[in-house]
């Protein structure tokens, strides 16, 4: 198959909600390749505990490139234990610097209870404006939904389910099987 026959793989959306003094992130369970769906129970959203201190992390785009960076991540976060924002800094400078790297396809959503970061291929590493942030296929989806609904007495967790649950009515590459990790500051 010729490469620009490829369908590519499509799938996920990442949901990362700070409020009430926790973090959630959240994430669907589907991958695609072109218009069919290969797997509906992926386990994109994931808890690390580098020095005992734990950090929650989400991921959108290529399984194995995401693993990658993850396991860069814990390095560093074994290296500066409790410092999860030095930590992605220097992740994001490696990912952007690295010949190897910068190859890598996915994005990250990480949070230590109290920061909530989305780390980029492109050296950035973003904190939301708004408590929420979302990546991945149905992340716009997800993120508008999540803005909207911050504003109502819902908990952080019941903020993201159902902004994922929105994301998952309108997005064919989101699903209704979620993943969802709470870390409390």
């Amino acid at each position: 198959m010729a490469s620009e026959e490829f369908p590519g793989w499509h799938g996920t959306t990442i949901i990362g909600v700070r409020k009430g003094g926790e973090v959630v992130i959240a994430g669907d369970g589907q991958v695609s390749l072109g218009q069919t769906v290969i797997k509906g129970t992926a386990r994109k959203v994931r808890r690390l505990s580098p020095g005992g201190h734990d950090v929650v992390s989400g991921f959108a785009g290529s399984t194995a490139d995401a693993f990658t960076l993850l396991e860069r991540l814990e390095k560093k976060l074994e290296a500066t234990p409790g410092q999860l924002a030095r930590a992605s800094v220097e992740l994001a400078k490696d990912w952007r610097t690295d010949k190897y790297l910068q190859k890598l396809e996915a994005m990250l959503i990480v949070s230590d209870g109290t920061e909530l970061f989305v780390i980029t291929g492109a050296g950035d590493v973003l904190e939301p404006e708004h408590d929420v942030t979302a990546i991945g296929s149905g992340g716009n989806f997800a993120l508008a939904a999540g803005r909207a609904l911050m504003g109502t007495k819902k908990s952080a967790e019941e903020v993201a389910r159902e902004a994922m649950a929105i994301a998952s009515d309108i997005c064919v590459y989101t699903n209704g099987n979620l993943t969802v990790e709470t870390i409390k500051a």
